[in-house]
Parts: C-alpha cells; structure tokens; sequence
C-alpha cells in the first residue's frame, strides 16, 4: 500500500508521525506534572508558573529555529525536536528529592524548544511537498496536520493521567523518553535530506519578516493566542475546582475534551471555510470568522454576571468558543504557509510561530494575575477585547487569494 504513495506523500506522513508522537509527549508531560505537583501540595498557581520558561523559550526558539531550519534543514531540525524532548524527559526521572522548582522549570524550557522546534518543521515542511498550484491541498494538509495536532495533544493528557496512575511519575515519563528514542531513530532513517535547506545560506538578520503580510497575519495572531489562554491556562481550572467544587478528574476530563474537540474541528476547518464550492480563503474570512469569535466571551461572561448557572454557562459558552476559534486558528495556519516564501519558508513560519509563542505568555501570565485580582469575568471581558484587536490588525491583511500574492519573495 505504502509502496504506491509518491514520494511528497511519504514525506508527509513521516513529518506528521513524528508530530503525532510528539504531541502525545508534550500533552501527556503536562498532565503528568500538573497532577504530581498537585499530590505534592502545590497550588494550581503555582503549578501554572513551572510553565512559564515553556512559553519563553517558545518565543525565542521560533526566531531562531526557523532560521536553522533555512541553513540546516527542516530534517534536521525536526530531529533536533525529537532528541531534546528525550533529553527533557530523562531530566524528569531522576529520584524525587532532586525534582525542585528549578530542576522541573529548567526541563520544561527544553521540551517548550523541543515543542517548537518540531512544530515550525512540520508546518514548514509541506509547504515544500505540495506544488504552488494546489492551494486546496495545502490548506487541507495543514488543516489536517494543525487540527490533529491539537486533538492529540487532549490524548496526551489523557495518557499522562493514566500512566502516572499505572507506572508512578518515573515510570512514566521514562516509558514516553523509550518510545519517543524509537520515533527518533525512525525519523533519522526516513526523513528527506535538506528538507527546506536554503540556496542561499540566510544572515541571521533574517530571523525578522520582511514581508508586512507575515508581519500584519504574526501580530493578529499574537492576540488571538493571548485570546485564549487568559482564560484558558489558569483562570478557567481554578475557577472550576476552587469556585465550582469539580474534583480535579472533572476539570482535567473537561480541559481535555475542549482541546480533543477543538483539534478535530481544526481538521474539518476546510468544510466551513469554502472548500465545497472550490473557493480558497483569504481576509474577508479571517475577519468575519474572527469577528464571531469575540461574541462569545462577552456573552459568557454576561451570563456569569446575571447569576445563570456558571457550570452550564461556561461548558456551553466554551465550547461554541472553542468551535469558531478552531476555525479561527486554521485560516491563521493555512494563511501563513501559502504567504511564506518558497525558498526559506521556515524563517517566515518561525517568525509567525514566535509571535504565536509570545502571545501564549502574554495569555498565561495575564490569566492568573487578572484571576486573582478579579476574578473570570474580567478574564473573559479582556479575552474579548483581544480578539477585536485581531480582527482590526488583519484589515491590514492583502485582499485576494492567497496563491495570486507572493509577498515574502521580494
């Protein structure tokens, strides 16, 4: 069967396997630390923190990954991904007294470079393995990719729950380092050679877009992250465990679901998008779908302030949210690979990615000091007032398909 695929196809399923078991990690590590720090008697305040050096490293890594992905290679760099999340999890097997704050924040900065080192390879890889022409295909295949990505991730936390209860904290994370060594030697083996490897090898001064496409997509999608996790990171788990008494298995189950959900429309986003009548997306859907967006957490947040009751309030609310953001993220997804250069394209996805990354930390560092001087609401009000700034910066957007502009190739 696999023997009649072409060779771009191959490729793709390579790029996306690795991402797959990637993500499994990276979502079952986070469930497996929340919930081992929380036996421990750490507040979820303070368990939010161990991930801020995640999310730094995040933003840093996307500048200067895309830039090694142009002078080394995407293969490379993939890999590159793929052998530092192993690192990052033999960090984490050590005995328990040497799990500090400082030991569990230093292996988190490692798998956040690892996270975003394999995202911005994959996402910049099939730009190269599906032809210039086909931009129908190319937004299917990142929507697959991208929306996969994210339902795994939800698996991922149901894995690290159950691993944890199986094989205990160390059992666990070396069982994921011992499968994930296996994806690694695989990926070393069966991955394409020069992968997105620039002619020309790029200065390091290209890190920086020059292409105000990229430049107006980098920053509408900074605040449709920070939309997000204001709530999402800390406000929302707190809110459900310490103001509606859910047991910790409820909010776990709940945050897993809306992020298993959320990537499954992502993948479907082609069918909401035009893709039945053969139109490929552009500005005027980002900011309609966008516009829709920011309804919602004004409408949660209305219906908490009148007393309804909350737990119907937010599981509807949020999850009508996590629909149209889904939609939201794979326009933003798609848009920034068919903008992005033929030659260097990963320096234009790191770019994007970087602003993705920093509008995380924004997220997550504005979800608990907001929480805990006033509570969701405010949250909800702020995550609103984000979107509309998204929606205004991607006015700036060019008009028309995406295939007729070349932006980036000036």
């Amino acid at each position: 069967m696999l023997a009649g695929l072409s060779a771009g196809v191959k490729q793709y399923l390579v790029v996306t396997g690795n991402y797959w078991a990637f993500t499994l990690t990276d979502g079952a590590l986070r469930m497996l630390v929340v919930l081992y720090f929380n036996q421990l008697g750490y507040s979820p305040l303070q368990i939010a923190f161990l991930f801020i050096f995640y999310e730094i490293f995040g933003v840093v890594t996307n500048l200067v990954g895309g830039w090694l992905g142009a002078r080394l290679g995407l293969n490379r760099t993939m890999n590159m991904g793929l052998g530092l999340q192993v690192f990052a999890l033999l960090m984490l097997t050590v005995p328990s007294d040497w799990l500090t704050v400082v030991w569990v924040m230093v292996a988190q900065a490692l798998s956040g470079i690892a996270k975003d080192l394999n995202k911005m390879s994959a996402k910049s890889s099939i730009k190269h393995l599906v032809p210039e022409n086909a931009q129908g295909t190319l937004y299917k295949w990142v929507a697959i990719l991208t929306g996969s990505k994210n339902a795994l991730k939800g698996v991922g936390f149901f894995m690290g729950a159950v691993l944890l209860s199986v094989l205990g904290f160390t059992g666990a994370v070396l069982a994921m380092a011992i499968m994930l060594t296996l994806v690694w030697l695989l990926s070393m083996l069966l991955l394409k050679q020069d992968l997105g490897r620039m002619k020309q090898k790029p200065k390091f001064t290209d890190i920086f877009s020059k292409s105000r496409a990229i430049n107006v997509l980098a920053a509408a999608r900074m605040f449709l992250f920070a939309s997000r996790d204001v709530w999402f990171v800390v406000a929302l788990p707190v809110f459900l465990k310490e103001v509606l008494d859910w047991s910790f298995w409820q909010v776990g189950f709940f945050m897993a679901s809306w992020v298993i959900g959320y990537g499954v429309i992502q993948s479907i986003a082609p069918y909401f998008t035009g893709k039945r009548s053969g139109r490929i997306p552009g500005r005027s859907d980002v900011v309609i779908w966008g516009g829709l967006l920011a309804f919602f957490p004004i409408l949660i947040a209305y219906g908490l302030t009148l007393s309804w009751p909350p737990s119907t309030v937010l599981v509807i609310g949020l999850l009508c949210f996590g629909v149209v953001f889904a939609v939201n993220s794979s326009l933003h997804s798609y848009l920034i690979v068919s903008f992005a250069r033929g030659d260097g394209v990963s320096l234009d996805v790191g770019f994007y990615y970087m602003a993705n990354a920093m509008g995380r930390l924004i997220g997550t560092l504005l979800s608990g000091w907001i929480y805990m001087n006033w509570g969701l609401e405010p949250c909800l009000w702020v995550s609103s007032a984000m979107v509309v700034l998204a929606v205004l910066i991607s006015f700036a957007l060019p008009p028309g398909r995406p295939e007729s502009l070349k932006p980036a190739e000036n």
